[in-house]
């Protein structure tokens, strides 16, 4: 039940069943109580996010769910009046469709990213529209249908007057018209662009000057336009907690049928939080928004890692000059000292401790910039953005023709980040039940017994409390309190040991098969002698859309034994 403003209108989307998603032809039914393969179907449409119950997977898949999405207007002022039929017809957000399908060991994957354009409601005298959405695949299937999604469109209040189905068809070729010709033009500047940066040094053909990426539908668009400010709200507090927020999205490249190089696809931003997962430009994107939303001048930069292999990170560049990379995959934080090569060979040049090699361009939403410099060495580049002999840049008018938010009807809209939907107390509780289960059952299996020590599990907190803050904010501290604590309940002449791990997602079963890949682990776990302890504690920090950072902490304390 929603409250609805009777002097709002409002969308009422209706999926109504899914259909022909042949590849689950040959799925069994479910049992009941069996975990099995789910979809799930988000969707964002003019800052309004929705996701449905997640629902087995099968060839006709059993998604009935409602969305109730509001069409607000744009200018301000105007904001709460209600819209008619001509204003709408003007807006031209389509709702994003995002298909993912979590399997039974909760990875996700990314079935299908569709836009609909909802429009068609427009012209129904009834103020209902029913229609088919055939979904397509993502990356090297972008072509291929995955399914069908019935849907039925109602408008609420109903339209006094409707519009005829000529003019919304006229609307709509005119903005594709539009949007052909702006990308027509920007093609046009980008090559001859190209041509001049070839003409420095013919040398620069090898350069890794990215000026468009393709996205998950397989639609090639300039990288500037992946990239927007994003403000957080409350959700984060701080560029370093954002950097943390975004190192928790795992890493993964996108699937590739066969061998051959490695398939690039960059994400549409609600693909990538919905999938939870995704590749370095997916986070270096998000982290430049974020870092442009805390009011920081930062880019996203692309060139290569050890052994060339492409990599793409996040700059900002400090009012007093300083350049600090950021590791988007990990949250770590690097200051850039240049070396400068014209030094007599015996001053002392600093260590680079980042692991960046070669940086060919630079970008974020406004900016292109490449790197013009003889060399394209991180170490030995010069990171005056102003100066026009080391960085060509892009003309800004021309960047935002096709990037600036509604520039183009083909770019996609971003969504707001979603809060954490993860409680963290009752998932730390629930994964540490199933941690102990599982330490018993191993331990049984080795003819062991397993005495539980809760104080030393409760005196574990505080460190997995000070790891997190340390990760989020490069600031330790408690460790002295922790310190004190433990040696206060370990008695004399009992040994304690100790050993934290980090994991991303929260599958108790895949996170205790990887702690006993670990000798240290293994051997606490593992602990034989006099009067053995053992203790676990688990701690989830929840962070926006369904990101975690888990830590688990096992410990051990038994008498020594000479």
């Amino acid at each position: 039940k929603t409250n609805i403003d009777p002097t709002r209108r409002y969308l009422y989307l209706q999926v109504l069943c899914g259909k022909a998603f042949l590849e689950h032809l040959q799925e069994p039914e479910p049992l009941p109580g069996q975990v099995c393969s789910t979809f799930t179907l988000y969707l964002h449409f003019r800052n309004q996010r929705f996701r449905s119950k997640p629902v087995p997977c099968a060839c006709d898949p059993d998604l009935r769910e409602g969305f109730l999405l509001e069409v607000h207007r744009d200018s301000l002022g105007d904001g709460s009046k209600m819209a008619d039929a001509t204003t709408m017809l003007s807006i031209s957000d389509r709702v994003h469709m995002v298909l993912i399908k979590t399997d039974t060991s909760s990875e996700t994957v990314l079935v299908s990213s569709h836009f609909l354009d909802w429009r068609s409601v427009l012209s129904s005298p009834s103020g209902k529209t029913s229609l088919a959405a055939e979904l397509l695949g993502v990356g090297s299937e972008s072509k291929v249908p995955v399914g069908v999604l019935n849907i039925q469109l109602q408008l609420y209040p109903q339209l006094t007057e409707t519009l005829t189905q000529d003019i919304i068809n006229t609307q709509q070729a005119l903005e594709r018209q539009k949007t052909a010709e702006k990308e027509r033009l920007f093609l046009v500047y980008a090559k001859q662009w190209w041509r001049e940066f070839l003409q420095i040094r013919p040398s620069h053909n090898t350069k890794l000057v990215k000026i468009f990426a393709q996205d998950e539908n397989g639609v090639n668009r300039p990288v500037c336009s992946y990239v927007r400010a994003l403000r957080a709200g409350r959700l984060l507090d701080s560029p370093r907690q954002a950097a943390r927020f975004v190192s928790l999205l795992a890493q993964e490249r996108a699937p590739v049928i066969g061998g051959g190089p490695r398939q690039e696809q960059w994400c549409t931003l609600l693909a990538f939080l919905c999938r939870n997962k995704g590749d370095c430009e997916d986070h270096a994107n998000l982290l430049c928004g974020l870092l442009l939303g805390f009011g920081l001048d930062a880019y996203v930069c692309v060139g290569t890692k050890a052994k060339g292999v492409p990599h793409t990170w996040v700059m900002t560049t400090g009012t007093d000059g300083t350049i600090t990379f950021w590791e988007s995959l990990t949250g770590h934080r690097y200051i850039h000292q240049p070396i400068n090569p014209d030094d007599p060979p015996l001053v002392p040049q600093p260590k680079p401790s980042y692991p960046y090699r070669t940086i060919g361009c630079l970008f974020n939403d406004k900016a292109f910039l490449a790197n013009c410099q003889p060399s394209d060495a991180v170490e030995l580049c010069v990171f005056d953005l102003r100066d026009q002999s080391r960085w060509k840049a892009m003309s800004e008018e021309a960047v935002r023709s096709v990037c600036a938010p509604g520039s183009t009807t083909s770019l996609p809209p971003f969504p707001p980040l979603c809060a954490p939907i993860v409680d963290a107390a009752s998932s730390s509780n629930a994964l540490e039940l199933e941690m102990r289960y599982l330490v018993s059952e191993h331990r049984k299996d080795l003819g062991l017994a397993t005495v539980w020590d809760d104080h030393l599990s409760y005196l574990l907190s505080p460190a997995l409390s000070a790891y997190e803050l340390e990760r989020s904010t490069g600031v330790s501290c408690g460790n002295e309190e922790f310190q004190d604590a433990v040696r206060r309940a370990v008695p004399d002449g009992h040994t304690f040991k100790g050993f934290p791990i980090h994991f991303l997602h929260r599958n108790a079963r895949r996170a205790f098969a990887t702690c006993l890949r670990s000798p240290f682990c293994d051997e606490i776990v593992c602990c034989r002698g006099d009067h053995v302890r053992i203790a676990v504690r688990v701690r989830v920090f929840s962070y926006p859309e369904s990101a975690c950072a888990v830590w688990v902490m096992f410990a051990c304390k038994y008498r020594s034994v000479l």
